[in-house]
């Protein structure tokens, strides 16, 4: 199975290098991407949208044989959402790494500091105490000495999506930061934060409690989720959770 792989903010390809090698070893073939702007510190930013993050993805989606399994990590679940929207009838699995649906009209994160048409990583300080769950001293330095700013119209551009056939690709939330029995409770409440998913007619919800980067704080374990989701759908034995 082709796995496709969209990093959160700040983030690029290599970000799922503690991740790859299991779904290797399990025969399936993982694409972790780059997308436009974060090829490195020094490359311009500006005029990147969110449509164009999600254009990137199609291109690769495209350019696969079969239909294929899309994981986005924190805000790469909007873009891979943008993908389902765009190619309903190629994607066999979404699955959402701390991460959900963005609807239509919502932006990512447009209260983030920019510079200009960069939006660097925060200082630690600006994040809650459960996104740091796990990630140590040498893991946050790992982190920021990799880290590339995001470009500011993918943070706070609007997503539009068109085809109403995106709520029938199956999804898996793997719920990091809030559990997913908080996820439920959100989406039984109406709260707007979780009113896409809550269309998604086949959503399933995995557990693993840690901080919001698990790709670096539980790498083996994350990518077990992956593979297991994958499992499932391939068998035909994912529901809703």
């Amino acid at each position: 199975m082709d796995i496709i792989l969209v990093p959160g903010f700040w983030l690029d390809a290599s970000s799922w290098d503690g991740v790859t090698p299991a779904l290797e070893a399990a025969g399936h073939r993982p694409h972790p991407l780059t997308l436009p702007g974060k090829e490195s510190s020094e490359v311009s930013r500006a005029g990147i949208s969110l449509q164009d993050h999600i254009d990137a993805v199609v291109r690769v989606l495209d350019g696969l044989p079969a239909k294929a399994i899309l994981v986005g990590h924190s805000g790469g679940g909007a873009i891979i959402h943008g993908v389902v929207d765009a190619r309903p009838e190629k994607v066999e699995r979404a699955i959402y790494v701390d991460s959900g649906p963005l609807g239509e009209g919502g932006v990512i994160n447009d209260e983030l500091p920019a510079e200009g048409d960069d939006v660097p990583l925060p200082p630690w300080e600006s994040f809650d105490d459960a996104d740091l769950v796990d990630l140590t001293d040498g893991l946050r330095q790992a982190f920021r000495a990799r880290a590339v700013p995001e470009p500011r119209g993918v943070a706070c551009g609007r997503q539009h999506l068109r085809d109403e056939r995106r709520y029938h690709v199956p999804a898996t939330v793997i719920a990091c930061e809030f559990p997913s029995a908080m996820l439920r409770e959100w989406i039984a409440a109406g709260s707007p934060f979780v009113a896409e998913l809550a269309k998604v007619r086949e959503v399933e919800f995995v557990d693993l409690p840690t901080g919001h980067w698990p790709q670096f704080t539980k790498p083996d374990q994350l990518a077990h989720a992956i593979l297991a989701a994958v499992d499932r759908t391939a068998t035909g034995t994912a529901g809703t959770a």
